[in-house]
């Protein structure tokens, strides 16, 4: 199996060169490594210091880099999907060049990249993928994706065909637009199936992410944050990096004071994260560009540690043998957890973020109990009887 590593954290903190230094040191571990960039900044290759190309490119013996070509890979995951929205907004009255710029989707170029990230997976030809996500926030809004669309495609689609076909020729004299072919609705079908396939790797045994931060007060408390978002959505969390750690020797009186308020907030960070593993980088001299400097990096950052050893543990999600549903929530406080009911769904909302649960047939038909929350995880039972009891 091929183990996939995501680097996210606040936009600034050092999560390309952690990503960077990662994937350096698995290639030269032996591991055929590929790292990719989910982020449209793009400073994977500047980090590495060499210039991307469309296709996985050798860098040095077993790295390899890919920088996503979004215009070619849209056509190819996207393309029967616009060309119809861009041939309705044409029946509209729109011309070409406002069509064209109208469907192309906010975000398209993350999405593309995860499912480049899927195909990539699924050639075998991979040890290790590393994967430089974009800063927290709009990572956890591409991880939620699949599962929030999936929650829609299931419960639309089918309404969605059979009104097609009943309405077709109304809409088409009536509002004087196409009607999406069955062919357009199976590339959309195709669409979230490949998100679905993505979300399955990411959430897998051999999926992990990885929390970068600074000892700093205000990127600890997103860092802490981020880590109860990525559990509610099922993905697991392996380690926090903590980055541009001043060392203590030889400290002058303005660096004593940026010393001992990193102190206090690394003990911060060895708490909240606990029992994770918390891998400190000293701040350098310079800034580390290229692979050898990268592979210095990832020495200090892992010292003797394995950083590519499966995550481990129970995933984030379970359903017990006894028919109770523990969901992980670390470092999430009661009063932002609130759990509702809704026919075979639980939903779960964490601050401000929620998931849908899709709840198996045994568990669909019975009522919740009672739920609570202790030691950061959500435990819910349910009633013997049906879901009014």
């Amino acid at each position: 199996m091929t183990r996939v590593l995501l680097f996210t954290g606040k936009g600034g903190v050092g999560k390309t060169t952690a990503a960077a230094a990662t994937a350096v040191l698995a290639a030269r571990s032996g591991l055929k490594t590929l790292v990719v960039s989910t982020d449209t900044a793009h400073s994977l290759a500047d980090a590495l210091g060499v210039t991307a190309a469309a296709e996985p490119s050798e860098i040095e013996p077993c790295l390899y880099l890919h920088q996503v070509d979004t215009q070619r890979s849209l056509e190819r995951q996207w393309g029967e999907l616009r060309d119809y929205a861009r041939g309705v907004f044409a029946e509209l009255g729109l011309d070409a060049v406002t069509a064209e710029e109208i469907t192309v989707l906010p975000g398209a170029e993350e999405v593309i990249a995860l499912l480049e990230l899927r195909e990539q997976a699924a050639t075998g030809r991979w040890d290790v993928i590393v994967v430089d996500c974009a800063p927290t926030a709009e990572t956890l809004r591409l991880l939620a994706l699949p599962e929030a669309l999936d929650w829609h495609v299931n419960r639309l689609l089918p309404v969605g065909r059979r009104l097609l076909r009943t309405l077709s020729p109304l809409v088409r004299r009536v509002a004087m637009v196409s009607v999406p072919d069955d062919h357009v609705v199976g590339a959309g079908e195709r669409l979230h199936r490949a998100l679905m396939e993505v979300r399955e790797l990411l959430t897998g045994p051999d999926a992990s992410v990885r929390l970068v931060l600074t000892p700093e007060a205000v990127v600890l408390a997103e860092a802490r944050r981020t880590l109860t978002s990525l559990s509610l959505y099922g993905y697991r969390v392996d380690a926090a990096i903590a980055n541009r750690v001043f060392p203590a020797e030889g400290a002058d009186p303005w660096r004593e004071r940026w010393v001992a308020a990193q102190t206090r907030h690394l003990a911060e960070v060895a708490e909240s994260f606990a029992p994770l593993p918390v891998h400190t980088v000293p701040y350098l001299d310079a800034e580390p560009v290229g692979p050898d400097a990268l592979a210095r990096v990832a020495e200090a950052m892992y010292g003797r540690a394995d950083p590519f050893a499966p995550p481990g543990g129970e995933p984030p999600l379970r359903i017990t043998a006894e028919g109770e549903l523990l969901l992980a929530l670390p470092l999430a406080e009661k009063g932002e957890v609130d759990l509702a009911r809704k026919g075979d769904e639980l939903i779960v909302t964490v601050g401000p973020y929620r998931r849908v649960l899709a709840l198996p047939a045994a568990l669909a038909r019975r009522g919740v109990r009672d739920a609570a929350l202790s030691d950061g995880r959500l435990r819910v039972r349910f009633q013997s009887g049906g879901p009014d009891d």
